[in-house]
C-alpha cells in the first residue's frame, strides 16, 4: 500500500489547515497534492541572495508542472563581507544555525513532503545542509551560482590586500576607490574558491543537487533552467520516497572530503560538514579530514590559491569534471537526488555532451579545461590541501591550509606574539610592530569566546606583506575567511576562553609548526628552547594564575551561541544536550 504524504496526515489532524491556505490563493485541488517547502535566502542582504527570487520562482513552477503544490519561505543570511571590520562579523557563525533552526521550524510546524533548499553562500548554504539533514525528507539543493568577475579578472578577495597595501601607502585611494567599485560586477557567490564557492560544490559533491549545477555563473539562463528541472525532480524524490538520509551517509561524505581536497576548499568546511552530518547521527571529526588529505590530489587553479576567477569552474566542467578526475577515489555506487547513482550520473553527463557544452565557454578566453582543472595524472599537489596539527598548544587539533603556506613555513620555530582580540593584531601588523621570525597569535575569538568570527584583514595585511608573508604566523581559535592565504593556522581547540593552552602563551614563548609531521608545540619559554616536561610543568603554574573571562555578550544571539557552542575542532554548531 502507497505511503500516506506527510501533509495529508497533518490535513487530518488539523482541519484549521486547508480552509487557512486557501485563504492565502491554494485552490482546493492544491489541498491533496504533494506539497514542497521551497526554502531560500532571498533578501536584500547581498549579492548572493539578492536575486535567489527567480530561482523561487524557476522551482515553484516546476512543482506545479510535475503535480505539486510549492510554498515559500524566506530566511536572508547575512554578508562576511559587509560585516566585516566590526562586530557584525561575531554574528556570522552563529547565524549558520539560527537559519538551520528556523527552517526546522518552517517543516515541521507546517507538514511538506519534500523541500528545494536554495541559497549562495558561506553559511547560509551549509544552514540548508543542516536544516534539510534536521528535516530528512525528500529534498534538493539549488544554489545561486558566482557573480562575474570584474575588469582585468578583479575578484572581491583581491580587495582585503589592496586595502592593506593602501594602508601602507603602496597604492593610491583612489586606485583602491576604484578596485572596490568594480570587483562585484553581477549577483552570486564571490568569485573565487572562498567558503561560499566551496560549500555549493560539497552541495553536488553530497549528492544533494542535480548534476553539473554548482557554482554555475549567477548570469547565466541555465541556472534558472535547473533550478525548474529541481522543482521537477523533487516531486520524484517524493514519489520514491528517497529522503536526505538516503543520500548523505558516510560514503557521501567522503567523496565530498576527496572532492574538498581536490579544489584546495575553504577550511570553513571543517566546521560546516560535521555539523550537517550530526544531524543525521554522523559523527565525524577534523581528523577524518587530515586522513583523507592525505595522498589526495589538488587540481583546481582557482583563486585564492590559483590563477583564475570561480566562474572558470563550471567552464572547465565543475564539479562532475573535478569527480571524474580523481573518480578511482570515489564511492560511485552512492545514491544521488537523481535516483541514480554517482556513478551513473558520470556516465550520463560524458554521453550527454556536458563536458563540450562546458568548455565552449573557455574557447574566448584561450584556454582548455587542463588549464582551470588538472588532470589526476598532473596535480598541483598530491598530498591534499589542508593538514590538523596537534602538541600542547592545540591537544584537540587545529586547521591549516597548506596548500596557501610558503614552502618556508612548513617547519619553524617562532616567536609568540599573543593578542587578546583581532584589533589589537592587525594594528600591530600595518604599524611594523610584527617582526619576521614572530607568531602572532589572535585569542578569545573561538565559539565562546567571540562567535569565532573570522580573522580576514589580520590574513590579507600579512600575506600581501612580501617580507611577513613569508617568515611570520597567524595562531587563533578564530577561523578565516575562505579567501585567505599564507601561513594561518586556526580553529585551535580547545579555545581561550575555555582556558585552552593558547589562553596561556605569554610573549616570547617559543612555537615549532611542522606541518609534515603535524605539529603545533610550545617548545620554549623567554625565548629559550626547553624540555617538554620543565614546559608542561610551567603552564601548570600558568593555569593556577588563569581566570576565565567574563562572557563578552550577556544577551541575545550570541550569548545563545557561546553557552551552547561545540569546539571549532567538532564543527562548532549548538549542542542543547551537553
Amino acid at each position: 500500500m502507497e505511503k500516506e504524504l506527510n501533509s495529508q496526515r497533518v490535513r487530518k489532524l488539523a482541519p484549521e489547515n486547508d480552509p487557512l491556505k486557501i485563504g492565502m490563493g491554494w485552490t482546493i485541488e492544491d489541498l491533496s497534492k504533494p506539497q514542497i517547502l521551497v526554502e531560500s535566502t532571498f533578501g536584500d542582504s547581498h549579492p548572493g541572495s539578492a536575486h535567489l527570487l527567480q530561482l523561487v520562482d524557476k522551482a515553484m513552477q516546476g512543482i506545479r508542472d510535475a503535480g505539486g503544490r510549492g510554498a515559500r519561505y524566506f530566511v536572508t543570511d547575512i554578508c562576511d563581507g559587509i560585516a566585516q571590520g566590526h562586530d557584525g562579523i561575531n554574528y556570522s557563525l552563529p547565524h549558520r544555525d539560527m537559519m538551520a533552526h528556523m527552517m526546522e521550524i518552517h517543516g515541521q510546524s507546517t507538514g511538506f513532503d519534500g523541500g528545494i533548499f536554495i541559497a549562495s553562500c558561506d553559511k547560509s548554504v551549509p544552514a540548508c545542509l543542516m536544516g534539510l539533514c534536521c528535516l530528512d525528507m525528500p529534498s534538493i539543493v539549488i544554489t545561486g551560482g558566482v557573480m562575474d568577475a570584474g575588469p582585468n579578472l578583479l575578484t572581491l578577495e583581491q580587495i582585503g590586500a589592496y586595502s592593506a597595501m593602501c594602508q601602507r601607502g603602496e597604492i593610491t585611494e583612489e586606485q583602491l576607490t576604484y578596485y572596490k567599485h568594480h570587483a562585484c560586477p553581477s549577483c552570486g557567490a564571490c568569485s573565487f574558491m572562498g567558503t561560499a564557492s566551496t560549500m555549493q560544490i560539497m552541495a553536488e559533491a553530497l549528492g544533494l543537487m542535480l548534476p553539473g549545477s554548482a557554482l554555475m555563473p549567477a548570469t547565466s539562463p541555465d541556472l534558472k533552467e535547473m533550478a525548474y528541472k529541481a522543482g521537477c525532480q523533487v516531486l520524484e524524490l517524493v514519489r520514491q520516497g528517497i529522503k536526505a538520509s538516503d543520500i548523505v551517509t558516510m560514503k557521501a561524505i567522503e567523496n565530498a572530503i576527496m572532492v574538498h581536497a581536490a579544489i584546495s576548499g575553504s577550511t570553513n568546511s571543517l566546521l560546516h560538514i560535521p555539523a550537517m552530518a550530526h544531524e543525521l547521527g554522523i559523527e565525524i571529526d577534523a581528523d577524518t579530514f587530515d586522513r583523507m588529505h592525505r595522498g589526495a590530489h589538488y587540481l583546481l587553479d582557482i583563486r585564492p590559491a590559483g590563477r583564475w576567477p570561480a566562474q572558470f569552474f563550471y567552464y572547465a566542467g565543475g564539479v562532475p569534471r573535478v569527480m571524474e578526475e580523481i573518480k578511482s577515489m570515489l564511492h560511485l555506487d552512492v545514491l544521488t537526488v537523481t535516483g541514480k547513482t554517482l556513478g551513473e550520473n558520470l556516465a550520463e553527463l560524458k554521453e550527454n555532451g556536458f563536458y563540450e557544452q562546458c568548455e565552449a565557454h573557455l574557447k574566448p578566453w584561450g584556454l582548455k579545461r587542463t588549464d582551470i582543472i588538472r588532470t589526476f595524472e598532473q596535480p598541483i599537489g598530491s598530498n591534499g590541501t589542508v593538514a590538523i596539527l596537534k602538541g600542547n598548544l592545540a591537544p584537540d587539533g587545529s586547521v591549516v591550509k597548506h596548500s596557501a603556506v610558503p614552502p618556508e613555513m612548513f617547519q619553524a620555530t617562532l616567536r609568540a606574539r599573543p593578542f587578546d582580540c583581532e584589533e589589537d593584531a592587525i594594528h600591530a601588523v600595518l604599524t611594523h610592530q610584527v617582526k619576521p621570525g614572530d607568531a602572532v597569535i589572535i585569542r578569545y575569538e573561538g565559539p565562546k569566546g567571540s562567535g569565532m568570527p573570522e580573522m580576514f584583514y589580520t590574513t590579507e595585511a600579512i600575506s600581501s606583506d612580501a617580507e611577513l608573508g613569508k617568515s611570520i604566523a597567524l595562531i587563533t581559535d578564530g577561523r578565516f575567511s575562505g579567501a585567505s592565504k599564507g601561513p594561518a593556522i586556526g580553529h585551535v581547540s580547545p579555545e581561550a576562553a575555555e582556558g585552552g593552552p593558547i589562553a596561556l602563551v605569554e610573549e616570547g614563548d617559543l612555537i615549532q609548526i611542522d606541518i609534515p609531521a603535524r605539529i603545533l608545540e610550545i617548545v620554549g619559554i623567554q625565548g629559550k628552547l626547553m624540555p617538554k616536561e620543565e614546559i608542561d610543568q610551567i603552564l601548570v603554574e600558568r593555569r593556577k594564575a588563569w581566570k576565565p573571562r567574563e562572557p563578552k555578550y550577556k544577551k541575545g544571539a550570541l550569548r545563545l551561541f557561546a553557552e551552547h557552542a561545540v569546539s571549532a575542532i567538532k564543527g562548532g554548531y549548538m549542542d542543547f544536550e551537553k
